[in-house]
């Protein structure tokens, strides 16, 4: 899932396990928690693009990691606070500059959405964001930058428990993506993918801020404080279980629609649109094509009536079928991919899990996530291309359109 989101479920999660006892130290070091596997990241600074894209959802969301790190982490924690460094200036003014930034990233996101699928800024939701953002801001300062603050009962064991649900969450909602989790690392490197979830889903996040934002203003020993954060956890569930059953019924429509067109498939999936779990891809392998096509909810007939064929291309790479960089895309690609030579007559690799930016296929650029493949002394290399057919705010024009049935 996207950052804001993982960081809103291991704030949640630090309140539900510590915030009685620590308040909303409980929420910031649960924010932390959740942030911490997606710092795998950092490896595009320091490694070459196909390594860093392998290296993604590796070791850092594996079991092992949440099952051990949280431990010496934990214990960092507790000397932080034995020490008395949180009650400084320059700590306070840290995490007011973490609260923030979370803060505008989520404003941010929100006040696009208008723009992104086709229309005019909303200027009331973006100067209720500033106001807000100004009043938080203001509150922070007066409630925490300016109070003595108190001192910290919690133990090593404590801080420990609560990084380590805040970290384990986090892999285990990557799971729910197309993306693929390696959650057995270093013992396997197999992809956990369960595509019942996109990797953006608003109606999954808005109940954790919700809830968080309104615990956040309450004394820890408030019964409303906990109401709240449970109840934006709980209905940020209830959705997430909702999608199970929801891909249920997609691959429902999916068989019977590819029952209706004759087509003799190996395996499929289906996965949600960014954004939302209304507008689904849908994907299968026959023995020598793909079949893609788009589903929404709202569409009048229960059939994907877009099916299109998609030749798979894979002769292409015949003569570099043992390259290391093929097969680390074979592999992350989950073999869900085809390979076509480009308007610029460059060998390319798209990955078919995450779709195409319209109903049909216009070009090559249409695909979403794509690799130019180069050969060099007889050795391949790889680059993700982010050309695309339409602009950002055309391409979620088109998406709302489609979710809409239309």
């Amino acid at each position: 899932m996207d950052s804001i989101t993982q960081i809103a479920l291991g704030a949640a999660v630090g309140e539900a396990v510590l915030g009685k006892k620590v308040g909303n130290r409980a929420m910031v070091w649960g924010a932390v928690g959740g942030t911490i596997p997606d710092l795998d990241i950092l490896a595009n600074f320091v490694t070459d693009e196909m390594t860093a894209l392998a290296f993604h959802r590796g070791i850092s969301h594996s079991f092992l990691f949440a099952a051990t790190f949280p431990i010496a982490l934990g214990w960092l924690v507790h000397q932080l606070y034995t020490s008395g460094v949180y009650k400084t200036k320059a700590y306070k003014s840290f995490v007011i500059f973490g609260a923030m930034l979370f803060f505008t990233a989520v404003a941010t996101v929100i006040s696009a959405i208008p723009v992104l699928t086709g229309g005019d800024p909303f200027y009331p939701t973006i100067i209720g964001f500033i106001l807000l953002g100004t009043a938080l801001a203001h509150w922070m300062k007066l409630r925490y930058y300016r109070a003595e603050l108190t001192e910290v009962n919690a133990s090593w064991k404590d801080w420990s428990w609560l990084l380590f649900w805040a970290i384990f969450t986090h892999p285990l909602l990557d799971c729910c993506t197309a993306y693929g989790t390696q959650v057995f690392q270093p013992f396997s490197d197999y992809r956990v993918a369960l595509n019942n979830i996109s990797v953006v889903d608003p109606i999954y996040t808005l109940p954790l801020i919700i809830g968080l934002l309104l615990a956040a203003r309450l004394f820890r020993n408030s019964r409303l404080r906990s109401l709240f954060n449970y109840l934006g956890l709980g209905l940020s569930t209830a959705y997430l279980v909702f999608t199970f059953w929801n891909k249920s019924r997609i691959d429902t429509v999916f068989e019977n629609t590819m029952i209706r067109d004759e087509i003799v498939w190996e395996r499929y999936m289906t996965s949600p649109t960014i954004f939302n779990n209304i507008l689904w891809n849908c994907l299968a392998e026959s023995e020598d094509a793909f079949y893609y096509g788009k589903y929404s909810l709202l569409d009048k007939e229960a059939m994907v009536n877009d099916l299109i064929r998609i030749p798979k291309g894979h002769e292409k790479l015949a003569p570099y079928e043992n390259d290391e960089t093929i097969k680390m895309l074979e592999w992350f690609s989950n073999d869900y991919y085809n390979v076509v030579t480009n308007s610029k007559g460059e060998l390319q690799l798209n990955d078919l899990r995450f779709g195409t930016g319209s109903d049909g296929l216009i070009s090559d650029k249409d695909y979403i996530f794509k690799f130019i493949l180069e050969e060099k002394n007889g050795k391949i290399s790889a680059h993700q291309s982010r050309e695309r057919q339409e602009s950002i705010s055309e391409t979620f024009a088109t998406l709302w359109k489609r979710i809409k049935g239309q």
